[in-house]
Order: C-alpha cells, then sequence, then structure tokens
C-alpha cells in the first residue's frame, strides 16, 4: 500500500518502523508547517500536499488534526484510518467527515485505541444493551494538563483514589480530548456517545492505566479489564493504541480476516 501518515510523535513513529517492516510504502508525513525540516520531501506542512494516488492516509496526531485534515481527504478519495475517536464527539466533526467520506466513495477506519472488548460490545448491540460504563484510572502523572486539574490537587495525591469526572462518553471526549480516546470507542461501539456512562479516577496506588468496560444486556453481562503500558519514548502514549492501527491495517490487507 501506498500511505501518508500525520504526525511525529511516539504512535506516529511506532507505526512508520512497523510500516516499514510490511514493506509498505511511507510517502509523505504532515507535520506542522513549522517543523518540516528542509531538504526532505518526505515531510510536508499540510494534508493538502499529499498525492492523490495514496491508498490510505493514517492519522495519529490527535482530534485537532482528523477535524482539520480528515474531511478534505475523505472528500478526494483517499481513505483514512485514525486513532482520534474522541473527535467524533463533536457532532459537526462527525458530520463533516460522514459527508466527505460519501462525497468521495471513502471509509474512516477507526482504531480500536488501549481498549479491548469491542468486538464483543458490537455483537451484543445487535440485540439490547441495557447498560455500558466505562472506567479509567491512570496514575494522577497522567492526568496532569487535563480537567482533572481543576477539580482535584493532582500533586497532593500521594495515596488513594479520586474520582475527578462522572458523565457520559461524549461529555468526557470533548473535556478530555487526550485522554478520552478509549470512551469515545466504546461508545461507538456500543450505545453511543449519549447514554455511555464515564468515569475517570486518578489513582496514586497504580503506575499502568488501568480501562474497564462494565455492560449488562439481552446477551447477559462482561465487565472487562486492562491494564496498559505506556510507549518507551512516551508515558503519556498507549503502546496497545500504537499496536491497534497497524492491527487495524493488517486487517484491512488480510485476504481473511476475524
Amino acid at each position: 500500500m501506498k500511505i501518508g501518515l500525520i504526525g511525529v510523535g511516539a504512535i506516529a513513529q511506532y507505526v512508520l518502523a512497523a510500516l516499514e517492516c510490511r514493506s509498505h510504502q511511507v510517502d509523505a508525513i504532515v507535520v506542522r508547517p513549522a517543523r518540516v525540516p528542509e531538504n526532505t520531501a518526505l515531510y510536508v506542512g499540510s494534508a493538502e500536499d499529499l498525492s492523490d494516488d495514496l491508498d490510505l492516509v493514517i492519522d495519529c496526531a490527535g482530534h485537532t488534526a482528523l477535524a482539520t485534515h480528515g474531511p478534505a481527504l475523505l472528500a478526494r478519495g483517499i481513505d483514512v484510518l485514525t486513532i482520534s475517536l474522541g473527535a467524533l464527539a463533536d457532532p459537526q466533526v462527525y458530520r463533516a467527515l460522514e459527508l466527505a467520506a460519501q462525497t468521495g466513495d471513502t471509509k474512516l477506519h477507526l482504531a480500536s485505541g488501549a481498549i479491548g472488548a469491542l468486538d464483543c460490545l458490537q455483537a451484543a448491540n445487535i440485540g439490547q444493551v441495557h447498560n455500558v460504563t466505562y472506567v479509567g484510572r491512570k496514575p494522577p502523572s497522567g492526568w496532569r494538563g487535563s480537567p482533572a486539574e481543576d477539580v482535584i490537587d493532582l500533586n497532593a495525591l500521594t495515596s488513594g483514589a479520586q474520582t475527578h469526572f462522572e458523565g457520559t462518553a461524549r461529555q468526557a471526549a470533548l473535556a478530555y480530548p487526550k485522554n478520552a480516546n478509549v470512551a469515545a470507542a466504546v461508545a461507538l461501539a456500543g450505545l453511543g456517545f449519549d447514554q455511555t456512562n464515564v468515569r475517570l479516577i486518578a489513582d496514586a496506588d497504580i503506575s499502568a492505566n488501568i480501562h474497564e468496560v462494565q455492560a449488562t444486556g439481552d446477551f447477559g453481562s462482561f465487565t472487562f479489564q486492562i491494564n496498559g503500558q505506556s510507549l518507551p519514548d512516551n508515558p503519556r502514549s498507549s503502546a496497545l493504541a500504537a499496536m491497534s492501527v497497524i492491527s487495524k491495517l493488517d486487517a484491512l490487507n488480510a485476504v481473511i480476516s476475524l
């Protein structure tokens, strides 16, 4: 495949290395204009500079990047694979991406990110799902730079746990754009942004990020929990989130896919 990439952070670097191992051609990497190196054709400052003959563009740069570049790429006839699921909590962004995909006869592929059990939730949603709750638990340092700082003193939290958010997945995804992609993934797989309950917790007694999904419905009930590790290059980036991008790409290329 001929692929474009948006972003140069820890997740993007993991994806880039994995693409090279799979012999996919990375045609160009979109970065902020100020970060485009001199004397190289690989890096470009806008998605408008990407070639029309790309098979796929992978977005690893966050909500703003998807909202900014996604609609134009889809409308041009280029599929997009994104990890920025939380951006879809904004109805205007969702609709813009949807209309662009219809115009370009393309697809926006969603990587599952740092959570599992979404296939089970999707299957359960064919019947009647009564309740879905996502609980995100991170060490205090994992919530720095987020609205959690306005609710609790993260520096003073040296033991125990404190809940700093309870609400819907839409509220969580919009308020915590760097922390709530998992909540968005759970919402998209199940009851939607407004019917999915979210609780976010700062826990001084843990070192890993813990994600838990609880669901009940006609199928029965399940609870899924994962203790996620971060990428070595960035303690705030989930290793599983980066892996999910490559897993999704492999599935798109597979003749037989689970």
